[in-house]
C-alpha cells in the first residue's frame, strides 16, 4: 500500500491555530487501517489530543474516518469505494477538520482516495444489432457503444479489440473533452449473398494490474442497398437548463437528415449514454429529436451533462452527435450553520477576546448565491470574527457581569448574496458563571434599635439584613459581631448576633441607670473564596422602666438621733416648715415626683405641696397644738405602675429650744424602749419555738423507743412471771431514809438467752437522799456487786404491811398538803412558776420511761428549784405509804389495798398484746446529783 502525506501548515494571527494536512490512500482499505500519524504530522503530542478532546468535524466524511486520540493516529472507519464516493471526478478526496479545545484549534485534513483496478470495463448492452446494406461503401463508419469503466486513469479503458476483423476494422477517436469515440469502419464490401449475418465481438480492456476486460456481441444483418446515412445538423449541441426546472421542460431539440427516400429516409433518435444519471434525467423523442427533462435538476449535484445522441434510418445507417447541457444555479439553498465547538458556561471574569464558539458556514449554491456573511443580531458583549473561509469564531468583546446578565441568548444570522437573499440563524445559549466580586451590602447605612431595660436575657432586639448580588455560595451571608468594648466590657457580653439570620439578641438584662446606649459593629461576610465583607454600625438605645422608687434626700432619716423642724407658735398661715427633697434615678415621666401627706398628728395644721414637697401651715398655730407633731409624707413617681417612698418629718411646735429638747428626748427614749422590747419579744418567741420543737422530737423518739421495747418483750417465747420481793437495807450515814428499797424480777433458768433483759443492779432502784453520804454510796456499790452474781445468797425480806404513807402524806411539790383527791404532783406551787421553771418541767417529761423507776435524791418528782435541800425529812412517816417503782400502786397496811396494788402491778408487768406501753407520770427535773445517777443508769 502506497500512502502519500502532504503537510501544509498555515498560521494565522488569530486566537486559534489553523493548519492543513493531506494524505493519500487507496480505496478498499480494510477497517482500522492506518491512514497517518496525525499527532506527529501536526507536531502535537498525544496528551494534547486527549486534553483537547480532539474530534473529527465533517459533514459527510465522519463515516469513513476515525481518530484515535490516545495513539494520535487516523484510522479507516469503514471500507471506502471510490466509485461510490466519487462518480464523475478523477480526483476523489475526503475533507474534514480536526477540532481541539482549551484552547480551541482546528486543522483541515484532506484524504485523497486513489483508484485501484477493481472494476472491469462494461458495455451497456451485451448485444447490439446493425443492419447494413450491402451497398455500403468501403470506409462506412458505424458508431459503437463505448465501454464504461468505473475506475479512472490507467485503470480505465485503455484499448478496444474487434474480432474477427474480416470486413470491419476498429477506429478510436479522441475527443477534445478527453472522451473516446469508438467506430467500426467497413473495410471490405458486404455481400449479402455470401453472408447475410455477421457476428463480431468487441472487447474493451483496461490498463490495471491485473488487467480486466468486457465484451459486447455485435450482430450485423446485411440489408439491401441503403447508401445514405442520416446526418445531424451539428456535431455538438449546447444548451442551458435552470435547476429546479419543472419536469417535462424541453431542454433542446436535435435534427438529422437522410438523403434517401422512402423507408430509408425515416430517422429514429436515441440517447446512447450507458452510465451516469443522463437517462434518469433526460429523455428524447424518437420521432422529432426533442430532449425533455424527466427528473429533478439540482445544480448542487450536477453542474453539466453530456448527452450522446444517435440518429438511425431504416437502412441501419446512423450518425451521432453530443448535447452539452449546463445547469444554471438558482439561489435555492440557505446557508448551513454548523457548530464546530462551543462553551456552554464561561466565567464572568474571563479575559477579553476569549473564544466561546467556533462556527462553520456552508452554502451549496455557487457564485454570489454561495457567498455568505454572518453577524450577531443584537448588541451583545460578543463579536463574530471570520477566521478563515466559511469559518467564524465567537469571542468576548467586553467585560461580563453576571449580576447584570446571567445568561445570554446569542443569535447568529448568516445570509447569502443571492437574489432574493436567503438566510438562516442559530441561537446559542451561554451561561455566565459567578465570581465572588460583590461584597454583602446592608439594607441601611446604620441601624438604631430600642430595648426596654430589665429585659429577659436572650431577647431578640432586631434584625440586620445584608444582601449579596453574587450567586449561590458567594451570596451566602454570615453575620459576625465585631470585637469591641463598651465601658471596658466586651460587647459580646451585651449582645450576640445570629450568624445565619442576623438577629441581634440581648445577652444580659440591661439597666438604664447604668448604661443608656452603646455602639457596636456587625460584619456581613459572604461564603466566597476569598470571602468579601462589609460592616455596619449599630446603636442600641436602652429605654427606661419605672424600676426605682424615689429616694428622699432631705430630711435625712437617721436611726440614732431625732431630727425635728421647729415651728414657733406665732407662725402664720402658710409658714414654710421644711421642704421634702427627693430624687428618682429613672428618667422621663418615671422621674416626675409628687408629694402627699399620708399621716399627721394634726392633719388640719400642715399641708404638703404636690409638686415641690414644701410643708406649710394651713392655719394659725395655737397654744393647744401639741409640741410633738409627726408627719408621714409619701413621695410617688409618675411611672406605670408608680413607686413611692415614705419619709417621717418630726415637727416641734414651741418657742424655745429647751422645751423642744425635753419633749423629744422622752420621745426618743420611748421609741428606743419600744424598739428594744420588740426585738426581745421576737427573740424570746424564736427561742421558745425552738425548744418546743426540740422537746416534741425527743418525746416522740422516746415513745417510739418504749414501743419497740414492749414489742420485743411481747414477742418473746418464754413465760415471764414478775415477782417483786421486798428488800430492806439499812442505810449507813446520816441520811434521813433509813432503808434502801430494791426489787428484782425472778425469771426462768433460760431467761438469760432471751432478748428481754432486766437490770439486776440494785443501785438502779436506790433512793439516795444525801449526796454527801459516802457510806451509803459505798454500801450500795457493794450490794450491786453481790446482786450481779447469779447465785447470790442475799435475799430481800418481805415487806411490812405497816410500812406505808397516808394519802395526805405523799410527797408533793414544795410540801403541798392537798387532800386525798389531789394527785401526786398536782398540788399548788408555792408561787407562780417562771418561764424557766415551765421549760424545765417540759424537759423533765422527756425521760418519761424512767420517771417512776428512779427518784432523784431529795426530789421525789419535784422541780430542781427545791432540791437538794428538800428531802424526805419534810414528809410524814414514810412507812405509812410507799410507791413501787415502775408502777402506780402504793404499799399500804390495808390488806385490800395491798391486794389491789399487787394485781395492778401484775397487770402492768405483763401488758396485753393489744395495749401499748403504759404511760408514766412525768419525771421530775434533774438536779446535778440526780443527773449523775441518771447517767449511770443509762450506761447500765
Amino acid at each position: 500500500m502506497n500512502r502519500q502525506v502532504l503537510l501544509f501548515v498555515c498560521l494565522f494571527s488569530l486566537d486559534s491555530v489553523f493548519g492543513q494536512i493531506s494524505y493519500s490512500i487507496p480505496e478498499e482499505m480494510s477497517k482500522g487501517s492506518l491512514v497517518g500519524n496525525i499527532a506527529q504530522d501536526l507536531g502535537l503530542e498525544n496528551k494534547r489530543l486527549v486534553s483537547g478532546k480532539a474530534k473529527i468535524y465533517t459533514r459527510n466524511s465522519d463515516e469513513y474516518m476515525e481518530l484515535n486520540r490516545e495513539r494520535g493516529v487516523l484510522l479507516v472507519k469503514e471500507r471506502i469505494d471510490r466509485e461510490t464516493l466519487c462518480t464523475d471526478t478523477m480526483l476523489c478526496a475526503l475533507h474534514f477538520q480536526i477540532i481541539l479545545e482549551n484552547p480551541m484549534e482546528f486543522y483541515s485534513v484532506t484524504v485523497q482516495i486513489t483508484d485501484i483496478n477493481d472494476n472491469p470495463p462494461t458495455f451497456e448492452k451485451a448485444e447490439i444489432e446493425f443492419k447494413i446494406s450491402e451497398s455500403a461503401v468501403i470506409g462506412s463508419k458505424f458508431v459503437l457503444e463505448r465501454a464504461e469503466d468505473l475506475d479512472v486513469g490507467n485503470n480505465g479503458v485503455q484499448k478496444y479489440e474487434l474480432k474477427p476483423a474480416d470486413n470491419f476494422a476498429l477506429k478510436i477517436h479522441k475527443n477534445a473533452d478527453g472522451n473516446e469515440k469508438v467506430e467500426m469502419v467497413l473495410q471490405k464490401p458486404l455481400d449479402r449473398e455470401k453472408q447475410e449475418q455477421i457476428s463480431l465481438v468487441l472487447t474493451a480492456e483496461d490498463g490495471g494490474e491485473p488487467r480486466m476486460s468486457g465484451t459486447m456481441l455485435i450482430i450485423i444483418t446485411v440489408l439491401d442497398v441503403n447508401d445514405n446515412a442520416p446526418v445531424f445538423t451539428q456535431s455538438t449541441y449546447k444548451t442551458v437548463v435552470t435547476e429546479n426546472s419543472a419536469k417535462g421542460t424541453v431542454v433542446a431539440t436535435v435534427t438529422a437528415s437522410d438523403a434517401d427516400d422512402g423507408a430509408n429516409n425515416k430517422i429514429t433518435y436515441s440517447i446512447t449514454n450507458a452510465l451516469g444519471n443522463v437517462k434518469k434525467l433526460f429523455d428524447i423523442n424518437k420521432e422529432n429529436g426533442q430532449i425533455s427533462l424527466i427528473g429533478d435538476m439540482d445544480f448542487e449535484k450536477y453542474q453539466h451533462f453530456q448527452i450522446n445522441l444517435l440518429a438511425s434510418d431504416e437502412g441501419g445507417l446512423t450518425d451521432s452527435c453530443k448535447l452539452i447541457v449546463d445547469v444554471r444555479d438558482v439561489n435555492d439553498n440557505k446557508p448551513e450553520i454548523n457548530i464546530m465547538s462551543k462553551s456552554n458556561v464561561i466565567s464572568e471574569d474571563v479575559q477579553l477576546h476569549t473564544v466561546v464558539t467556533m462556527i462553520n458556514v456552508e452554502d451549496r449554491d455557487s457564485g454570489e448565491n454561495g457567498n455568505v456573511k454572518c453577524f450577531i443580531t443584537k448588541e451583545l458583549p460578543f463579536n463574530l470574527k471570520a477566521s478563515a473561509s466559511n469559518f467564524y469564531t465567537l469571542i468576548t468583546d467586553s467585560e461580563l457581569d453576571r449580576e447584570r446578565e446571567s445568561e445570554y441568548n446569542i443569535t447568529v444570522s448568516c445570509s447569502d448574496e443571492g437574489v432574493p437573499s436567503l438566510s438562516s440563524s442559530v441561537t446559542l445559549t451561554l451561561q455566565i458563571s459567578d465570581v465572588n466580586d460583590n461584597p454583602p451590602v446592608f439594607e441601611r447605612s446604620s441601624y438604631e434599635a430600642y430595648i426596654v431595660e430589665n429585659n429577659t436575657p436572650g431577647l431578640s432586639i432586631f434584625t440586620v439584613k445584608a444582601r449579596d448580588a453574587d450567586w449561590n455560595q458567594n451570596a451566602r451571608v454570615s453575620y459576625i459581631l465585631e470585637d469591641s468594648s463598651v465601658n471596658g466590657v466586651p460587647v459580646s457580653s451585651y449582645v450576640s448576633v445570629s450568624a445565619d439570620s442576623g438577629v441581634v439578641h440581648a445577652v444580659r438584662s440591661f439597666d438604664y441607670e447604668q448604661i443608656k446606649d452603646f455602639h457596636f459593629l456587625v460584619k456581613a461576610q459572604d461564603g466566597g473564596s476569598p470571602p468579601l465583607s462589609s460592616n455596619v454600625s449599630v446603636k442600641i438605645l436602652i429605654q427606661d422602666q419605672n424600676d426605682n422608687p424615689p429616694q428622699v434626700l432631705y430630711p435625712v432619716q437617721t436611726g440614732g438621733s431625732m431630727v425635728a423642724e421647729m415651728v414657733p407658735r406665732s407662725a402664720d398661715v402658710g409658714y414654710l416648715v421644711t421642704k421634702v427633697v427627693a430624687v428618682d434615678v429613672d428618667s422621663g415621666q418615671n422621674a416626675w415626683l409628687s408629694y402627699k401627706l399620708q399621716k399627721a398628728t394634726d392633719r388640719a395644721l400642715f399641708e404638703v405641696g404636690l409638686q415641690n414637697g414644701e410643708i406649710r401651715t394651713i392655719r394659725q398655730v395655737s397654744d393647744k397644738d401639741a409640741v410633738k407633731q409627726r408627719l408621714s409624707v409619701i413621695v410617688e413617681d409618675n411611672g406605670q405602675p408608680s413607686r413611692s417612698a415614705t419619709v417621717i418629718v418630726n415637727v416641734a411646735v414651741a418657742d424655745s429650744f429647751p422645751e423642744v429638747l425635753s419633749e423629744f428626748t422622752d420621745f426618743a427614749h420611748d421609741k428606743e424602749y419600744n424598739d428594744n422590747l420588740t426585738f426581745y419579744l421576737v427573740l424570746a418567741l424564736a427561742v421558745v419555738s425552738f425548744l418546743f420543737i426540740t422537746c416534741l422530737v425527743v418525746i416522740i423518739s422516746v415513745k417510739i423507743y418504749r414501743w419497740r421495747q414492749s414489742r420485743i418483750l411481747y414477742h418473746s417465747s418464754l413465760p415471764v412471771i414478775p415477782y417483786y420481793p421486798p428488800r430492806y437495807s439499812d442505810t449507813l450515814g446520816t441520811g434521813t431514809l433509813q432503808h434502801v428499797y430494791n426489787y428484782e424480777v425472778c425469771r426462768t433458768t433460760d431467761s438469760r438467752k432471751s432478748d428481754c433483759k432486766f437490770g439486776r443492779a440494785a443501785s438502779q432502784n436506790v433512793l439516795i437522799m444525801d449526796p454527801s453520804s459516802t457510806g451509803t454510796m459505798q454500801r450500795i456499790q457493794n450490794e450491786k456487786s453481790i446482786l450481779d452474781e447469779p447465785d447470790s445468797p442475799l435475799e430481800q425480806k418481805p415487806p411490812n404491811n405497816d410500812w406505808r404513807f397516808t394519802q395526805g402524806q405523799r410527797p408533793g411539790p414544795s410540801g403541798a398538803t392537798g387532800g386525798p383527791e389531789v394527785a401526786m404532783g398536782t398540788g399548788p406551787w408555792p408561787q407562780p412558776p417562771t418561764e424557766a421553771e415551765q421549760l424545765q418541767a417540759l424537759m423533765a417529761t422527756a425521760n418519761v420511761n424512767e420517771a417512776t423507776a428512779n427518784l432523784g435524791p431529795g426530789t421525789m418528782g419535784l422541780s430542781t428549784r427545791y432540791s437538794p435541800q428538800f428531802t424526805l425529812q419534810h414528809v410524814p412517816d414514810y412507812r405509812q405509804n410507799v410507791y413501787i417503782p415502775g408502777s402506780t400502786a402504793t404499799l399500804t397496811s390495808n390488806p385490800q389495798q395491798q391486794q389491789a396494788t399487787a394485781q395492778q402491778a401484775t397487770q402492768q408487768a405483763l401488758p396485753p398484746p393489744q395495749a401499748s406501753a403504759q404511760p408514766e407520770p412525768p419525771k421530775a427535773a434533774q438536779t446535778p446529783a440526780s443527773k449523775k445517777k441518771s447517767t449511770k443508769k443509762e450506761k447500765k
